[in-house]
């Protein structure tokens, strides 16, 4: 099959973003996990494991992370800590993930709870970063913490729902400055100027895999999310290419001709409709066949072959907001549209194996 060509391939010439740890590589790393469950090959297990002997050593300290600069992103990669863990019995897993929650319990928020994006973006909140903390924050508080932070983790979603939605197109923008003193920010509200497609898809997973993480027997926080990733996937489908199934880099602005059907934020769009169906957050007779047309329109149409050789294409390599002395990240439609395409980015990879992996589970 195309998709077990491209992705052993993949995996067996893997390089990653080598002596850093880095969210990226998490994102493989994910979907080696999950295609571990959906399939019981031990391949994906090993994968894991093989990565993260290289970076944890025996004492549990995490090689190449750098806890003061309080990245929101550093703490993606944790939660696959928890599944080596469990594989595995070995503490020096189970320390690490003390390691990265102690960062968590130190990192500077916004005057309103959210975690700041990073030290060198202060006050700002970014649709990201709730994919990168909020997931590994909910496992860690249902596992080892008797649930006390669960208020906490719904409070910050429930501030980006306030601060970033927009009632009108029904869709977040990237970020907010809380401070609203950033170039790119609106002087009244502090939002970021447009809608990018890829942050909407780290928003949607974060609503998912929290959910999926946290006991639903705590109904009053667990509806709140409910409601807001149906809120969330209504507003997205509005925007969806009738045609190939896929969406657009700037969400809401098809009409621009530079404007292009971007990989990982479909994968990403895929995966979060895949799997609340298969969590019932989503009615399967309705979503079901919306979710699985993505992951087919990729696999169709985003995988190309070179020399022989598959690729995954159109993956947006990168997009970001500042900070101060980059004033080409401004937010404008522009910048979106000037960052590179690359095929086998990891978050574009990643993405598509986690959304393969929900097609699979579902049946």
């Amino acid at each position: 099959m195309k998709f077990y060509r491209y992705t052993d391939n993949y995996l067996k010439h893997f390089q990653g973003e080598m002596k850093k740890w880095n969210y990226e590589d998490g994102c493989v790393l994910m979907g080696c996990v999950l295609l571990y469950q959906a399939t019981g090959d031990e391949k994906y297990q090993e994968f894991v494991l093989k990565y993260l002997n290289e970076y944890i050593t025996n004492e549990g300290t995490i090689k190449y992370y750098e806890e003061e600069k309080y990245n929101i992103d550093s703490i993606n990669t944790g939660k696959v800590l928890f599944h080596a863990y469990e594989w595995t019995g070995r503490e020096k897993y189970r320390k690490a993930i003390e390691v990265l929650m102690n960062q968590l319990r130190k990192h500077p928020r916004t005057k309103s709870g959210n975690f700041w994006h990073k030290m060198i973006y202060p006050n700002q909140v970014w649709l990201d970063g709730l994919y990168m903390a909020q997931p590994f924050y909910m496992m860690y508080e249902t596992k080892y913490n008797k649930k006390e932070n669960y208020s906490d983790i719904i409070e910050q979603f429930k501030n980006v729902r306030k601060y970033l939605y927009n009632e009108e197109k029904e869709l977040y923008y990237h970020a907010y400055d809380q401070s609203k003193e950033l170039f790119w920010a609106d002087k009244e509200t502090g939002q970021s100027p447009n809608f990018w497609l890829r942050s909407m898809g780290w928003y949607l997973m974060a609503l998912i895999d929290v959910m999926d993480e946290m006991e639903e027997s705590i109904f009053e926080h667990y509806k709140t999310l409910e409601d807001l990733f149906r809120e969330a996937i209504k507003g997205i489908l509005k925007y969806q290419d009738p045609k190939s199934k896929l969406f657009y880099q700037v969400i809401d602005r098809a009409d621009i001709k530079d404007n292009y059907l971007e990989t990982s934020g479909s994968a990403m769009i895929g995966y979060s409709i895949l799997k609340a169906c298969r969590k019932g957050v989503l009615l399967k007779e309705k979503y079901q066949e919306m979710g699985e047309a993505i992951v087919d329109s990729l696999t169709e149409n985003m995988l190309i072959e070179e020399d022989g050789t598959l690729k995954l294409s159109n993956i947006c390599s990168v997009a970001g907001l500042g900070p101060s002395d980059n004033p080409r990240r401004d937010g404008s439609v522009e910048y979106y549209l000037s960052e590179p395409i690359v095929c086998d980015d990891q978050k574009g990879v990643g993405a598509y194996m986690m959304a393969y992996a929900q097609k699979l589970m579902i049946f």
